[in-house]
């Protein structure tokens, strides 16, 4: 059965990839209803208002990262107070949100989704330079390394973490040792880097309102 997050997409009229390796299966409710939800697939859909377009992006970038308003919010106002200051306020969100430790964990394939992957990190899954942590929110930097606890390398959420993890592709921002469950951040991550499907520019003026 479709829950919410398959129906956040269908709203966002964009696949999210909020459901991990479903989405890339013919069961992902993008190909099977690709419309929005409640929507007649032939209803002629109103056009957004500029308002609207900018709500949307938001909504977007908001549910790929999982992450509540205030805390988006948050981000993207720390972001605007140093628009003029930065050379490019859209890669600074971007660098943000992905140097976050549960997305790190969720782009090195610890997880199949950024949702799983913060339950892990709360739950203690993992040790940051050989430390643990269980804040998902935690800011990671270059040359920082991230490992899964010893004693749980045998849950069985990680049973298959060695054949998933050869089959993704490592982000060339990071470096990932399968043999060690180990990972590292070689450089900070840049918006050249990361391919999403979201206006950032427009988030921008949606709360600049």
């Amino acid at each position: 059965m479709p829950d919410s997050q398959c129906k956040i997409c269908r709203r966002m009229g964009v696949k999210l990839f909020l459901k991990g390796e479903r989405c890339f299966t013919q069961k992902c409710q993008m190909i099977k209803k690709p419309y929005p939800p409640g929507q007649k697939r032939k209803r002629r859909l109103t056009p957004l208002s500029e308002y609207g377009r900018e709500l949307r992006e938001k909504q977007k970038l908001k549910n790929l990262y999982n992450l509540k308003e205030a805390q988006f919010k948050n981000y993207v106002k720390k972001v605007l107070k140093k628009r003029g200051k930065v050379e490019n306020a859209s890669d600074l969100l971007v660098k943000i949100l992905e140097s976050r430790l549960d997305n790190v964990v969720f782009r090195l394939g610890f997880t199949n989704s950024r949702k799983q992957a913060r339950q892990l990190v709360s739950h203690g899954y993992f040790l940051v330079n050989a430390k643990p942590t269980n804040i998902p929110s935690r800011q990671l930097k270059k040359g920082d390394v991230i490992t899964i606890k010893p004693q749980k390398t045998k849950k069985a959420v990680f049973k298959d973490i060695k054949t998933i993890t050869k089959k993704i592709k490592t982000p060339n921002w990071l470096e990932f040792n399968v043999e060690k469950f180990e990972g590292k951040l070689k450089t900070e991550p840049t918006l050249e880097d990361i391919t999403i499907p979201v206006e950032i520019s427009s988030i921008f003026e949606f709360y600049s309102r």
